[in-house]
């Protein structure tokens, strides 16, 4: 794959702005409209659960006072094996994004790992940072090699898994990228849905770690509870760090209900459900992924392992407009760094979901 102006190579030089910027403002809920079946957000829907509806609803007479983290933050640390000090409540995980970029205009080579969710790198040159960019391949499962990273880059962020490749990299991989001078952003938004029934804590996460120097980890709670609506993600790292982005965080930027929800996704209960969730979702996105493979012209992109699956289909923009009009709303890749045209992310469902858009797929495609 070879390089466009804004784009690093191991040994490149610091770039040029890029030309031709995708549109990173683009989300999947754009795709969305009445009466589409949504493929396109990697949210999960289904009934909140009492455990968390309970305390939610229970905020909702209390709202005239003002949002008190301390418990939501306490929970969390416990979870994480952290103290409460390493633990900031962000308005989702992409106001964590924001504040990076407002709290770190200090820094010299900033570094985003693509392809990925757009909003931090849309966060850091809307603060006027200049955005380098490290585009990981196809041809090898867009799996991370940390020698790509120029060793200067003094902020460097990735997803794991990541959005939207759906590939899980090795804690030990994404953590040879941490070193003194660096701030290392890994945002685990989906890491939840990685967690295996059984087992503690989620495979090749970094959520636990404070020994790696400037690591920063993102997480949300909006993606496996199905509360995009509410808002409610944390980041975790070290004090002195999370002190600089608080400094500029809005005063009680996260609401009661969505401290309340914090809470209670903190507990054992939710940590228990989250792996039963996790392991029916890998059961459907297996089916997914060979209905999908089934299809011709289909490529499935590297090994899946979150809410969602990266699709090679040439023709896909087309083939993405015919499935709006039978009634389907599929995400465009187009708009993320390092993708094209020919790309399209699919949100796993459940089985006769899947049967049902694999079918209407096909006929398009037959056609």
């Amino acid at each position: 794959m070879r390089g466009r102006p804004g784009e690093v190579r191991a040994g490149a030089g610091a770039p040029e702005a890029p030309a031709g910027e995708p549109d990173l403002g683009h989300h999947g809920d754009a795709e969305v409209a009445e009466g589409l079946v949504d493929l396109a957000v990697n949210v999960r829907r289904a009934p909140l659960p009492p455990w968390l509806a309970g305390p939610i609803a229970a905020t909702l007479t209390d709202l005239a006072r003002y949002p008190d983290p301390a418990a939501a933050r306490e929970a969390l640390a416990a979870r994480h094996g952290r103290p409460p000090d390493e633990v900031l409540l962000t308005a989702g995980a992409a106001e964590g994004f924001v504040l990076l970029a407002q709290a770190l205009r200090g820094v010299r080579r900033p570094v985003v790992v693509h392809p990925q969710f757009t909003e931090p790198e849309a966060a850091l040159r809307a603060a006027g940072h200049r955005v380098e960019r490290v585009l990981l391949d196809d041809a090898d499962g867009f799996r991370l090699d940390p020698a790509r990273v120029p060793a200067d880059a003094d902020l460097v962020m990735i997803g794991n898994p990541t959005n939207p490749t759906s590939v899980l990299h090795p804690a030990r991989t994404v953590a040879a990228l941490a070193r003194p001078g660096r701030v290392l952003v890994v945002d685990e938004a989906f890491a939840d849905t990685t967690a295996v029934p059984g087992r503690a804590g989620e495979p090749e996460s970094l959520a636990g770690r404070r020994d790696l120097p400037g690591l920063l980890v993102v997480r949300s709670l909006t993606k496996t509870w199905g509360l995009a609506g509410l808002r409610v993600g944390y980041l975790l790292g070290a004090p002195e760090l999370l002190a600089r982005l608080a400094a500029v965080q809005p005063l009680w930027a996260v609401s009661t209900p969505a401290l309340a929800a914090a809470t209670a996704c903190a507990g054992p209960v939710a940590v228990e459900a989250e792996r039963a969730i996790a392991a029916q979702l890998a059961a459907d996105r297996d089916h997914l992924v060979a209905r999908l493979a089934a299809l011709p012209g289909v490529r499935v992109a590297g090994r899946p392992a979150s809410a969602f699956v990266l699709i090679h289909l040439p023709g896909a923009a087309a083939v993405r407009a015919a499935l709006r009009e039978r009634g389907w709303a599929v995400r465009r890749g187009d708009t993320f760094p390092g993708l094209g045209p020919d790309w399209l992310r699919v949100a796993v469902r459940d089985r006769a979901t899947t049967d049902a858009f694999t079918r209407v797929l096909g006929e398009i495609l037959e056609a």
